[in-house]
């Protein structure tokens, strides 16, 4: 199992909202996390909008694919690009940047 880090910005003026919203992820959004390998899977939020998550997979690149190919993670992803300051209006699953794991006990 990999362990995956990745950063993402969320606008400050939206922070409670998508704070909100993560209080009650759609069911079948949180079915289709766990059927394409999404694991131990969590977000970290800091008051300026840093958004840093965490996820345990096989692999990393096969499970993004198949949320891609979800119905209900095309509808997510598209009611929570306002939330985010991101390139080229690019949806937030695709903008995510992963970090290099320098140090792990």
């Amino acid at each position: 199992m990999k362990r995956i880090c990745f950063v993402l910005h969320v606008k400050p003026d939206r922070i409670e909202e998508y704070k909100a919203r993560h209080r009650s992820v759609w069911p079948e959004m949180l079915a289709a996390l766990r059927e394409t390998g999404w694991n131990n899977y969590s977000l970290f939020l800091r008051p300026d909008g840093l958004l840093i998550g965490y996820v345990e997979t096989e692999d990393f690149e096969r499970a993004r694919a198949g949320m891609a190919g979800r119905e209900v993670n095309q509808r997510w992803q598209r009611e929570m690009a306002g939330f985010f300051i991101q390139p080229d209006g690019a949806l937030p699953d695709r903008a995510m940047q992963t970090l290099e794991e320098v140090f792990h006990l």
